[in-house]
């Protein structure tokens, strides 16, 4: 029995790999789409859970860590821009604000699934158009959910964060840890 990682995101391996966790990745592709009336977190919580039976149904020996990190402003989910003018839509509607950020993960194992979320709430600065140009001009926001990448250039203007720093990078990892440690993966 091993560990896999449902993710093609290079962020959430490197946090298992600096955790020290053993893992294979093998990503699942599932359509990312809203429900119509999905709340916040039953979204997240969903996504992370079908990427983590895609992969599981493929590794019924396996224990799979499947995720999903979505951003929330004003109701809005925020999720990867679709382009640099979505991506200036979301950093604006960002600015000068706190929004949360959510991210849901499953660990899918024989005869077992368990479901969580951490939420962490992230303050931003008020932000120029010429910062946002700037910013969506070095290519980090298009793949990031929100638009951002807290360990990158737009940790200059994150004024407050409440929770898990790692959770908004994209994996709760203590939250993870603790999962595994309890069925045993570890």
């Amino acid at each position: 029995m091993g560990l896999i990682l449902a993710s093609a995101s290079p962020r959430r391996s490197e946090l298992l790999r600096k955790a020290r966790i053993v893992f294979r990745t093998e990503p699942a592709h599932v359509p990312e789409q809203r429900s119509p009336h999905e709340e916040p977190k039953a979204y997240a919580e969903r996504l992370a859970r079908d990427k983590a039976r895609a992969i599981a149904a493929k590794h019924p020996n396996d224990f799979v860590l499947g995720a999903d990190t979505i951003v929330v402003c004003d109701a809005h989910v925020l999720e990867k821009p679709a382009d640099e003018l979505d991506a200036a839509r979301m950093l604006r509607l960002l600015a000068n604000r706190t929004h949360q950020v959510t991210t849901g993960v499953c660990l899918c194992g024989p005869q077992s699934e368990i479901v969580e979320t951490e939420t962490t709430r992230v303050t931003v600065a008020p932000l120029t158009d010429d910062e946002i140009a700037d910013y969506i001009h070095t290519g980090e926001p298009m793949d990031k959910a929100g638009a951002y990448g807290i360990q990158g250039m737009f940790s200059r203007w994150v004024t407050a964060i409440e929770g898990d720093y790692f959770n908004v990078v994209g994996l709760p990892i203590a939250r993870v840890y603790a999962i595994l440690r309890r069925t045993g993966v570890l």
